[in-house]
């Protein structure tokens, strides 16, 4: 009963944080208007009073259902408020850090989820937890290496491409070549 809820107000939160993303936000700038701040923390307030419902709700539970739905909500609000986080700072960082909450929440409502077993099978559901969490980190992490290398080599490129264009206004001659430096200047904000 409780885990269709969660998959509801997971649904509900990343189309919340998906609205937030594409109005909001734009990829590539620090985030740092007021409009942005605002928006930031509206999403943090949104989290905040959707873990108390979510929480209010689990009161009606006992045993470990009640505990998973507990941990549920928990992951729910640090999972939303990490999004939130990163979406304002927008860097690598923030995303990776982001990705890590929410396999840390993920983790933990799976370990809850194992004690309702005994013996080998809460031994086993606990190893595959801990695999699913390591798993999703080192994901994290990697992902976040891989853009800040692929911006790296796009930086790279790009410089490339400036001194050819560079190069080739030097075989220009008076206002031409002032002119080529000028517009190649431009194109690739030098």
């Amino acid at each position: 009963m409780f885990t269709v809820k969660g998959k509801k107000m997971k649904r509900l939160l990343k189309t919340l944080f998906f609205s937030v993303a594409t109005f909001g936000f734009t990829t590539g700038a620090p985030a740092a208007t007021d409009t942005a701040k605002t928006t930031y923390k509206a999403a943090e307030d949104s989290a905040t009073a959707t873990y108390k419902a979510s929480r209010a709700k689990c009161d009606a539970l006992s045993g470990n259902p009640k505990n998973v739905c507990i941990e549920e909500a928990k992951a729910t609000e640090k999972r939303s408020k990490a999004e939130a986080e990163a979406h304002y700072k927008n860097t690598p960082k923030a995303y990776m850090g982001a990705r890590i909450e929410a396999a840390d929440g993920d983790y933990a409502v799976a370990k809850e989820k194992c004690n309702a077993f005994n013996g080998n099978a809460k031994d086993t559901c606990a190893k595959e937890a801990k695999a699913a969490h390591t798993k999703a980190v080192v994901d994290a992490k990697s992902n976040k290496e891989m853009n800040e290398v692929q911006t790296k080599a796009t930086m790279d490129k790009r410089d490339a491409d400036y001194d050819v264009a560079i190069t080739k206004c030097d075989s220009l001659a008076g206002s031409a070549k002032d002119s080529c430096v000028a517009t190649t200047r431009a194109k690739y904000n030098k």
